[in-house]
């Protein structure tokens, strides 16, 4: 039995749909991850600031001693997450109803043989 190369295994690996399909996926998700980042940091949070007085989250912390804890970027990201959650929830949810119409949608049905039309004949002359 004769072992693949290192490069061919390399190359078989790689050429997989599930691995370009995960590569595709990270990509797409970081591209989506800086969209929804930009629409927290560049719209929603300034009218979020403007109702709590704040400029933003990212400028609120507490100082206990000489500590600064910066609670405001914790709930910058907890924002940030919740509206990507339901970003990818409401894609998800598209892509669902898009293929469960696209499986609801029957099948055409086939022309029937010439002997099922010739039974049909004789089964409506029977009938009379």
């Amino acid at each position: 039995m004769e072992s693949k190369g290192f490069i061919a295994e390399f190359k078989e690996f790689i050429s997989r749909g599930n691995v370009v399909d995960m590569a595709v996926g990270i990509i797409i998700g970081g591209a989506f991850t800086a969209i929804i980042t930009s629409l927290v940091n560049d719209i929603i949070m300034p009218l979020i600031a403007t109702f709590t007085g704040a400029i933003t989250f990212t400028q609120l912390f507490v100082q206990i001693n000489n500590t600064v804890i910066p609670y405001g970027n914790f709930i910058q990201n907890v924002v940030n997450f919740l509206l990507t959650a339901f970003a990818v929830f409401i894609m998800v949810k598209a892509i669902n109803r898009f293929r469960r119409k696209k499986e609801e949608e029957p099948a055409p049905e086939p022309e029937p043989s010439e002997e099922v039309l010739l039974l049909r004949e004789i089964r409506d002359s029977l009938k009379k």
